[in-house]
């Protein structure tokens, strides 16, 4: 097999080494609920594209299928899905994105940081203990609080 295909997470557990497979029917309800119709749209840990491609289906069901209402921008720190979603964006009607130059962890290297968009859209891997938090803690970003470290699923919830 593959090494590439091997370091993808599967569909049926969606996760592996701390990522995850956001499904399709989350994807679908965010997208719904904040309605990307226009503006910016903005996913810093964009996995293979799924928000952007689901807020292009959005648009074309709901504001006349003119994709070209929205801009896309996102990273992902693992490059094998970086690539993925650049494919992905380009094989479903040509989705104009910018996903930075590389791949790149959003909390260590910001590859949009003066980006002020309209949307943003993330499923971050919230079940990772060590995510560096104790390295972010002067951090503009987090002027409201730090998320904390080794989130677990809510009762009731599974991922």
């Amino acid at each position: 097999m593959n090494t590439a295909l091997r370091s993808l997470p599967s569909r049926r557990g969606g996760k592996l080494a701390g990522e995850f497979f956001t499904p399709a029917c989350v994807v679908k309800t965010l997208v719904e609920v904040l309605q990307p119709c226009q503006g910016r749209v903005y996913d810093p840990c964009c996995g293979s594209g799924g928000m952007f491609v689901q807020s292009a289906k959005f648009i074309e069901n709901h504001r006349g299928g003119n994709i070209n209402n929205i801009s896309v921008y996102g990273q992902d720190s693992n490059s094998t899905t970086w690539k993925m979603a650049q494919m992905n964006l380009a094989i479903r009607g040509g989705i104009e994105a910018d996903l930075g130059k590389f791949s790149a962890d959003t909390f260590y290297h910001d590859l949009h940081p003066t980006l002020k968009a309209d949307f943003i859209m993330a499923n971050p891997p919230f079940n990772l203990s060590n995510w560096g938090a104790d390295k972010l803690a002067d951090d503009v970003r987090w002027k409201f609080g730090i998320p904390l470290q080794g989130m677990r699923t809510l009762p009731g919830c599974s991922t």
